[in-house]
């Protein structure tokens, strides 16, 4: 089960992560980093997010299972 979790998390972490990256070559967050020198906060959200999720997905997919 935690496998299964674990992979599903990986799979919603790389889509994140890869509408991260179109967002950051959005104009809205082109014309953010203009101003504010930083992309918008829906393209930080999006990167960081998916890095968190891929990583603990990553994590509960290849851990060993601990049984006996």
């Amino acid at each position: 089960m935690n496998k299964g979790i674990g992979i599903a998390l990986l799979v919603v972490g790389i889509i994140l992560v890869a509408f991260g990256f179109n967002a950051s070559d959005s104009a809205s967050s082109g014309i953010s980093r203009i101003f504010t020198g930083a992309p918008t906060n829906k393209t930080l959200c999006l990167l960081l997010g998916g890095v968190a999720s891929a990583i603990v997905g990553a994590v509960m997919t290849f851990r060993p299972s601990s049984k006996s």
